[in-house]
C-alpha cells in the first residue's frame, strides 16, 4: 500500500518556536522533521527503560486505562469475529504498573500481548511535563495527550479538532486520506466504536479489495508519513488517518485545538441528529432539507440575511458566545419535547 500513497509533504529545520504560522493553518498533513528533537523527554527516552526512567518523576497514582489484546490480533484493535463487540479489553492501573506490563511482553515478542494507552492528559498524569517538553500551539486551550504502547495498529478514523502529533519515542506511520474519501473507506457503526470515533473496516496492513473494492480508489488519494522520534506532523482536521506503532516501545504527545468558539459544540452532534430527523425521510423529503442545508450552511454568507433588519436576524447572523449558548438552550428544548 506504501508504494501506491504519496508521501506527507516535509519541512525540516524548525522549532517549535519557529513553526511557519501556514502549517496550522494548512488543508493538507504537513511532517516536520526534527521539530521535538530536542525535548529531553526525546533524548531520555530512548526505549521501555529510559522511559521509565526519564518519566517516573511525573507519575501520579492516578490510573491509565490501558487495553489488551491477545497476541492472535496482530497489535490491531478492531471489533471481535461476531461483531458483537471487540477483540480487546480495557482495565486501569497507575502508569508505573503499565509500563511493567509492556516490560513483560518483550521477552518473548513473537507472544507478546498488544498494550495501548491512549489519549490520555498530560497535565494530570505527568503533571510537570510540558514544563521542559511543550509546543506553543497559537489557539487558546489546547488539550495536550500522551499515547504509549508497543507494536500496535490504530485504524482509520477522523478527530474534529486539528492536529499535532509529536513522537517522543519508537517509529510510527500514519496513513491519511482527505475528508471527501470517506465513502470509500468503508467506515463502521457510528455508535458502536473501539474508542468514541468511527473506524475505517478496512485492514489496512492486508485489504480485501474484493470485498471493499472502492478502498482502491482512497489508496489513490493516501498520503503516507514515516516517523521516527523528534518528529511531529499536522494533521488537518477531519482527515482520515491510521496510525502504526513498530517499536517495542512508543509514546506520543499530541495536541488537539479548535479554532472556533467551545459553545458551538461538536459538528457530530448535528450529524447524529440529522440521522434522526432526516435520513429516514422520504427521498423527495430529504432533497428539499438538502437544500436548506446548502443556503442555511454550506453556502451560508452575508447574502442569507442581509435582507433581514440587523435587530431580527437571530441565529442566522454569526453567532458569538453568548448568541450560540442560547441557540444551544434552544435546540435542548426542542429535543427533549
Amino acid at each position: 500500500m506504501t508504494d501506491v500513497a504519496k508521501s506527507v509533504k516535509r519541512i525540516a529545520n524548525c522549532t517549535p518556536s519557529t513553526i511557519p504560522p501556514e502549517v496550522f493553518d494548512a488543508s493538507e498533513p504537513v511532517l516536520l522533521e526534527g521539530l521535538v528533537g530536542d525535548w529531553p523527554a526525546v533524548r531520555g527516552c530512548g526505549g521501555l527503560a529510559e522511559a521509565g526512567q526519564y518519566l517516573q518523576p511525573y507519575f501520579t497514582e492516578h490510573p491509565v486505562t490501558a487495553y489488551i489484546g491477545p497476541p492472535s490480533i496482530g497489535g490491531r484493535f478492531f471489533y471481535n469475529d461476531e461483531f458483537t463487540g471487540f477483540n480487546f479489553r480495557s482495565g486501569s492501573a497507575p502508569l508505573e504498573q503499565v509500563l511493567l506490563r509492556l516490560a513483560e511482553q518483550q521477552v518473548a515478542p513473537d507472544k507478546a500481548q498488544a498494550i495501548y494507552v491512549g489519549s490520555t492528559m498530560i497535565d494530570r498524569w505527568l503533571p510537570g511535563f510540558r514544563d521542559n517538553n511543550d509546543i506553543p500551539i497559537p489557539f487558546p486551550d489546547p488539550l495536550v495527550s500522551f499515547w504509549l504502547g508497543n507494536q500496535t495498529s490504530i485504524s482509520a478514523h477522523y478527530d474534529f479538532p486539528d492536529n499535532m502529533a509529536c513522537v517522543v519515542s519508537g517509529e510510527r506511520r500514519f496513513t491519511l486520506f482527505p475528508p471527501e474519501q470517506v465513502s470509500n473507506l468503508y467506515v463502521g457503526p457510528v455508535d458502536q466504536t473501539p474508542s468514541g470515533q468511527a473506524i475505517s473496516m478496512v485492514d489496512f496492513r492486508n485489504p480485501d479489495l474484493h470485498k471493499f473494492p472502492k478502498f482502491a480508489q482512497a489508496l489513490e488519494h493516501a498520503q503516507i508519513a514515516e516517523m521516527k522520534a523528534g518528529d511531529a506532523l499536522f494533521i488537518p482536521s477531519m482527515w482520515w488517518h491510521q496510525v502504526e506503532a513498530f517499536s517495542q516501545f512508543n509514546l506520543l504527545v499530541n495536541y488537539w485545538w479548535c479554532n472556533s468558539l467551545p459553545a458551538l459544540g461538536s459538528p457530530s452532534a448535528a450529524l447524529m441528529n440529522a440521522m434522526l430527523s432526516i435520513r429516514d425521510l422520504p427521498k423527495r423529503q430529504r432533497e428539499g432539507w438538502k437544500h436548506m442545508f446548502e443556503h442555511y450552511v454550506f453556502s451560508a454568507d452575508e447574502e442569507t440575511y442581509a435582507h433581514i433588519p440587523e435587530v431580527g436576524r437571530g441565529s442566522l447572523s454569526p453567532l458569538d458566545d453568548t448568541a450560540a449558548r442560547r441557540l444551544r438552550a434552544n435546540l435542548l428544548n426542542k429535543l427533549n419535547q
